[in-house]
């Protein structure tokens, strides 16, 4: 990832992370990009603009791992805008500081499994599978029938190994006990006035806000360049062409057929 160069004065760089995270926001995109900014000299601070549901467990973890190396660089202020939810919420934690709406929702600590179950819809149609495996568990996940109990047990633990990772970024991040974060993290949203309550996030404000709170902590001009990634020439090509219509199709299927751990 190369950006353009900037003058010699300082600038606050504003990230936008927008959308389900590995769906519409591409983390293939989005950590490259904040691991340039950490080598940019002259981005003093970085505001990380939110409206986000989460998504992918390991993609929400590994945006949380950049987001901190960036911070710890550099001042990071993420401002949730809309939804800064589950996975969202866990990268929101990276920051240094945390600037929510007031109606905005804010949490969804949490993790869940999904998968579908078209054991019947394929049984109604004539549809079987042959299956060669080198282990009972190696098909776990599978749509084509329901789990075993030993699968649903290692689901859930698979599940609780990332709710208690989850559980120890929201403790690190925002300097909270792990038994109180454990008791808000059941899941539920909460407003953005509400989650300044609970210490979820430091103040409520507008984006202008953010850019003032990263200006005052960086000492930095308050100049401000949105930073954005690279669209690759065919994607941009295949917009034109409205065959990104099909391509979000396929993917949107694939996602739903596949196995899946979700922060959101």
């Amino acid at each position: 990832m190369r950006l353009l160069p900037l003058p010699r004065r300082g600038r606050i760089g504003l990230v936008e992370l927008h959308g389900v995270i590995d769906g519409r926001l591409k983390t293939t995109r989005i950590i490259p990009l904040l691991a340039a900014l950490r080598r940019q000299r002259y981005i003093k601070a970085v505001v990380l603009d939110i409206d986000s549901p989460g998504g992918g467990a390991t993609a929400s973890e590994y945006l949380h791992m950049s987001v901190s190396k960036l911070a710890a660089e550099k001042h990071v202020v993420a401002f949730i805008r809309g939804t800064g939810a589950s996975g969202a919420y866990m990268a929101a934690c990276g920051a240094q500081r945390i600037v929510a709406t007031p109606g905005s929702i804010v949490g969804s600590i949490g993790v869940i499994s999904l998968r579908p179950v078209a054991a019947t819809l394929l049984q109604r149609v004539g549809i079987e599978f042959s299956v060669q495996k080198s282990g009972r568990l190696k098909d776990m996940g599978t749509f084509y029938r329901p789990p075993t109990e030993e699968e649903q047990r290692k689901l859930q633990e698979l599940v609780g190994d990332f709710y208690r990772s989850f559980l120890d970024i929201v403790a690190q991040g925002r300097k909270m006990e792990r038994e109180r974060v454990a008791a808000y993290a059941t899941g539920e949203v909460f407003t953005g006035r509400r989650a300044l309550e609970l210490g979820l996030v430091d103040e409520l404000g507008d984006l202008e806000r953010a850019i003032d709170l990263a200006a005052e902590l960086s000492g930095a001009p308050r100049r401000v360049v949105l930073v954005q990634p690279r669209v690759p020439l065919r994607e941009r090509l295949l917009r034109g062409m409205g065959s990104a219509m099909v391509e979000s199709a396929l993917d949107s299927l694939e996602e739903h057929l596949a196995f899946r751990l979700d922060l959101r």
